[in-house]
């Protein structure tokens, strides 16, 4: 008979690793010792290169046969910043009043800990002879610049062979309540760095100068009241935000000879990265002759469209929790941008509203019943 895994317990020893991207602390050793327990053939896998730390990363697969549905997740962490600010050990994995606390206690160990306790209810049930496969891609710079990660690992799984079918991303989706919310698409996210050249020169003298504060101020102009879209069916309108204006200038007496500004895009599938860099580079042209514009993509605008794997999520969800999620594309990037270039890709974990935050925590009867949900996405997606 298979070992059954207690979510919580499990969740417990992830936590007490100090995961701190890009650190490992044994967190993929802990998970890979459970994994290979209950049958896994696990591969490890360490990326780098020069522009960031090595990353080690975990395959894990039970099972040859297709369908093989896939759960991707992180074990790295952010900081915790000031110790002395929590009121627990952050990574103690203390259980208090029903919650348990620590960095990763909601992003994301304990949803980690939660299908791999599925997975031992599932296979203590139906055996390891179901129709298909199951498998975990788990990785260790999600929170950082993820270049070792998810994105090699997939490409190192296509070159051996590896195919996945449908996958999950554990990461925290509901806000306030478990079964709120499911993601079923992010947006994209445009980075940029720009910077306007004029000439130094006496304040009082400026027709010997060029000052190029005014330039980066119109196009600081269009970036305020540039209206990208109305958003779409399931994204909302994309949003230009500055992130930064500097010329670096202590003197009041001189025109600067730089100015310096920085901005993020966070857009719907209305856009791509490419569009938008044009965009804001021809105003850029429009405005001054002499300026440096520097892009970075974190990732394009995808969308699974509600259907197979949404349908699943919900149905566990509503039949555990007596909610229906919402299908959204809110919030920030996951890793589930790269996933989605394999597979449909949908994402459901537990709630977000602690995460990197002082004093993390995670309810206890949440872990139980997200455990239940992915149960019975298992028991449905493997219907014999």
């Amino acid at each position: 008979m298979t070992e059954k895994v207690d979510p919580v317990d499990l969740a417990q020893r992830l936590i007490r690793c100090k995961s701190v991207t890009p650190s490992d602390d044994g967190a993929l050793d802990a998970l890979q010792d459970v994994l290979e327990n209950l049958g896994f053939i696990c591969h490890r896998r360490t990326f780098k290169d020069s522009a960031s730390p090595p990353i080690d990363n975990l395959y894990a697969r039970l099972g040859v046969n297709e369908p093989n549905f896939c759960f991707a997740g992180h074990t790295d962490v952010v900081p915790i910043g000031d110790p002395n600010k929590w009121t627990v050990d952050p990574f103690g994995g203390e259980i208090i009043n029903g919650k348990i606390f620590g960095r990763g206690a909601t992003d994301m160990k304990s949803a980690i800990a939660c299908f791999v306790a599925a997975v031992s209810d599932f296979i203590r049930e139906r055996g390891k002879n179901f129709s298909g496969s199951l498998s975990l891609i788990i990785t260790g710079d999600e929170e950082g610049p993820s270049i070792n990660g998810t994105r090699k690992m997939l490409n190192w799984m296509k070159e051996s062979g590896e195919t996945i079918n449908d996958c999950i991303v554990g990461e925290p989706t509901n806000p306030n309540n478990l079964g709120e919310m499911i993601k079923i698409g992010r947006r994209g996210s445009l980075s940029g760095w720009l910077t306007v050249y004029g000439t130094q020169g006496h304040a009082a003298y400026p027709h010997l100068a060029d000052n190029p504060i005014p330039r980066i101020l119109q196009i600081a102009k269009f970036m305020m009241e540039e209206k990208l879209d109305e958003g779409t069916e399931h994204f909302q309108p994309s949003s230009l935000q500055i992130t930064s204006i500097d010329v670096g200038n202590k003197a009041t007496n001189v025109i600067p000879a730089q100015a310096h500004l920085t901005f993020n895009i966070r857009f719907n599938d209305m856009h791509t990265g490419k569009s938008l860099m044009e965009l804001v580079n021809r105003h850029c042209e429009e405005a001054c002759e002499k300026f440096d514009l520097k892009f970075h993509l974190s990732g394009e605008a995808f969308l699974t469209p509600p259907g197979k794997l949404s349908n699943l999520i919900t149905a566990a969800v509503e039949k555990i929790t007596g909610k229906k999620p919402t299908l959204s594309t809110s919030g920030g990037t996951s890793d589930a941008r790269f996933i989605k270039d394999f597979c449909d890709v949908a994402e459901f974990g537990l709630i977000s509203k602690t995460m990197h935050k002082l004093d993390e925590h995670a309810m206890i009867d949440d872990i139980r019943y997200l455990t239940k949900i992915y149960k019975s996405i298992l028991d449905e997606y493997f219907l014999s």
